[in-house]
């Protein structure tokens, strides 16, 4: 696609404000929502904290040559459920938090050693686009429920198979497509700048015309119409409560068995989330028009994402992983400036001590972000069709490859194998990667 800013490029100073405020929006409500699912104390500043750390790390062994975002891996919530579980007190899950970090990015850390090794020529073959193109597209689309939920508040009703329209639904669905359909305007009408920056202008939009239903709401009584929630500024904490704090003295806690429990809970979903690095990559790549798997390399990205897990957990408690969001916010706006990732973990780093403000985010709506978020996934499912463009769906061994796969992921072939569950992502891609080596390649098209 045509980037306005390519890696390499520096925006104005001003300006580079602006894009990374844009950047830390679209990776936010998902970094944050991570401690808020486990619980246990877990501080959403310090996940915001650890995100920024855990992105400087990446981009240094990256050599900042790979524009995206590291934020709060939904992959590892068992495991970090598993780690409070097994532990004899909150501290010593604290400090198992940062035991798994560490198994997970050793996992990563040695799978790095073989790719420099055996370098990446036989991922190519075991996933060439016919494999990677539709797995790319699960990305998005396994996410598309989370969008339509949150653009509804999660009003579903099991029973009618659909969104009960009431007050409530009604006015999220409003702020929600108000977010969407300006985001979609700046993106495709909008001039230079409007272009550049359409997730803040969309989310400005969405949050005044849900301030306007609350405003309503706390006027009448109705309590379905305060989207808003300004009750969360009674909590609000100006310092994070950073994991290796909270872990110190859990330490002496730990012992061998609960060791080897946080081991068998981390170490196999970091294989599992080593799939869904691959085809981050590969979208990423794909987006900017450089071969990341090849410059810096896989092993680079990978040591990225490990050690930048472990500095992110140390913090924050997360593992972290690189983030669709955010190279969704890439492919939209055009701007794949490294400078612009690397102020925004800066930010981050600094909007986490500033409790006010790290509120104000969190008061942002979930149908406003599920607006954003339609924007974002579609254009991730996209890019990965767009992958499958140069090969031959004329012929049946690749149209089942490609079948097999959308299939496997839309419907959700999740699968908990013991303490370790197997995303509908890594699935996919792994049956994909069967039947393709099965039925052998046949598109001379495609690229080894």
């Amino acid at each position: 696609m045509k980037l306005i800013y390519d890696v390499n490029d520096r925006p104005k100073a001003g300006q580079l404000i602006v894009f990374a405020f844009q950047q830390l929006l679209a990776i936010l409500a998902a970094t944050i929502a991570v401690p808020a699912i486990v619980g246990n104390g877990m501080s959403q500043s310090a996940a915001l904290f650890g995100a920024g750390v855990g992105t400087i790390v990446y981009l240094l062994f990256t050599k900042f040559k790979s524009p995206v975002f590291l934020g709060s891996s939904f992959a590892f919530l068992g495991s970090m459920f598993a780690a409070f579980a097994g532990a004899v007190s909150v501290e010593a899950g604290y400090a198992g938090l940062i035991i798994g970090a560490i198994f997970a990015g050793l996992v990563y850390v040695i799978i790095a050693i073989i790719v420099k090794v055996a370098g990446v020529a036989w991922i190519n073959k075991i996933m060439p686009p016919v494999v990677i193109g539709p797995t790319v597209a699960i990305i998005g689309l396994s996410l598309a429920g989370n969008a339509i939920s949150d653009s509804f508040s999660g009003m579903f009703d099991a029973e009618a198979g659909a969104f009960v329209m009431n007050t409530a639904t009604w006015a999220s669905f409003i702020c929600a497509l108000v977010t969407l359909l300006v985001i979609v305007c700046c993106s495709v009408f909008g001039k230079r700048m409007a272009k550049l920056i359409p997730f803040i202008i969309g989310i400005i939009a969405g949050y005044v015309v849900a301030l306007i239903f609350t405003l309503i709401g706390q006027q009448t009584g109705n309590e379905s119409l305060q989207l808003i929630n300004f009750s969360l500024f009674s909590t609000m904490k100006w310092i994070p409560d950073f994991t290796f704090l909270k872990a110190a003295s859990g330490f002496a806690a730990v012992d061998g068995k609960y060791i080897a429990t946080i081991a068998v809970a981390y170490i196999p979903v970091a294989f599992v989330v080593f799939a869904e690095h691959i085809a981050d990559h590969k979208n990423l790549s794909s987006i900017i028009g450089r071969e990341l798997l090849e410059d810096p390399g896989l092993h680079r990205t990978l040591l990225g994402d490990g050690v930048g897990s472990i500095a992110g957990s140390i913090f924050g408690g997360c593992p972290n992983t690189t983030y669709g969001e955010s190279v969704g916010c890439v492919a939209i706006t055009g701007n794949a400036s490294i400078v612009t990732i690397f102020t925004t973990a800066i930010l981050a780093i600094v909007i986490s001590f500033v409790g006010p403000f790290v509120t104000f985010l969190s008061t942002i709506p979930s149908c406003v972000m599920g607006g954003v978020c339609i924007t974002l996934y579609g254009f991730i499912a996209v890019s990965g069709l767009k992958m499958i463009q140069p090969v031959d769906l004329g012929n049946n061994r690749n149209l089942f490859v490609v079948s097999v796969i959308l299939i496997a992921g839309i419907g959700g072939m999740t699968m908990k194998i013991g303490n370790v569950t197997l995303t509908e992502i890594a699935a996919a891609l792994i049956l994909g990667i069967v039947v393709n080596l099965i039925l052998g390649r046949s598109d001379k098209k495609q690229k080894a």
